[in-house]
């Protein structure tokens, strides 16, 4: 049964506005929906959903044998799925063990994939980690980086690999036998209602324009800020100062030094050009 749509990113793309967004467009109420309830599109890299689906305790495995297993998971919930599952995903289109995809193809409607300038990607995801620039900038630029592989810790998700900024997007884009829809964050930004209703639409939901132009109301960046501010949020790291922390884009232009900068597209040049992310002088856009 093709009935997941993956809403796949590298971190601080964009995926939990969307889910934020999508929740408000199912729920329809009369007011925001909460973002610490946002139970229909879990993360795929759940520690407690793979320990409740296996009935085997992930910390009592290796990083490989639990990747070796969460392809059947996957299926698992696509079993019991009685219409679109959405699920999160940061981990990169990568395989296990017998050359099997993590993400099985039979079970996958689509793939959403958000997109994010990598300078202010290196900016949020510094935020997120509790890190500096320079090592968000190390991270986003290693192409064998993983995400919860901490040694002697056990974190509530399962390790996850991530490979550089560019080897993600290139995983999930040239990614075999999948139907993946990408979607600028900035476009996120700049013309909320087109790019949020294509998505929709993707997706398979079927929701007239007042519906989405409301759910995107109750989805503000700002109304995310309060919620967070006044009651927290659930998925927030203990590194990370806020989840939700500014938003913006082109906040880099604020925060990184030239240095910085020319790193991020001497490394990411191609993927960059290739999503009008730096322009014909190889000057950034955003």
């Amino acid at each position: 049964m093709k009935n997941i749509t993956w809403l796949a990113s590298y971190p601080k793309s964009g995926s939990t506005w969307f889910r934020f967004f999508l929740t408000n467009l199912q729920q329809d109420s009369d007011k925001p929906a909460d973002i610490n309830r946002l139970e229909k599109t879990p993360i795929a890299s759940s520690r407690s959903v793979f320990d409740d689906i296996t009935g085997i305790a992930s910390a009592d495995l290796t990083h490989g044998e639990i990747d070796n297993l969460r392809p059947d998971v996957y299926r698992f919930l696509s079993e019991e799925a009685e219409e679109t599952r959405f699920l999160k995903i940061h981990d990169a289109y990568t395989y296990v063990e017998g050359g099997k995809p993590l993400v099985p193809p039979e079970v996958t409607r689509g793939v959403i994939y958000f997109i994010r300038s990598p300078l202010d990607v290196a900016v949020s995801f510094a935020n997120h980690s509790g890190i500096g620039i320079d090592e968000s900038i190390e991270r986003m630029n290693d192409e064998s980086f993983c995400f919860c592989d901490a040694i002697g810790k056990l974190d509530v998700q399962l390790r996850q690999r991530l490979l550089s900024w560019s080897g993600h997007v290139r995983s999930w884009i040239q990614a075999p036998k999948l139907d993946v829809h990408v979607i600028r964050y900035e476009d996120m930004k700049q013309k909320p209602v087109e790019t949020f209703t294509c998505a929709v639409r993707f997706a398979g939901l079927e929701h007239p324009p007042g519906k989405i132009q409301k759910a995107l109301r109750y989805s503000d960046f700002k109304e995310m800020q309060r919620q967070e501010r006044e009651k927290g949020f659930i998925e927030k790291s203990p590194d990370c100062g806020s989840f939700f922390y500014k938003g913006e884009v082109g906040a880099w232009r604020s925060r990184l030094n030239k240095k910085q900068v020319q790193t991020i597209i001497n490394a990411h040049q191609k993927v960059m050009t290739q999503f009008g992310y730096l322009n014909d002088n190889d000057e950034p856009v955003f």
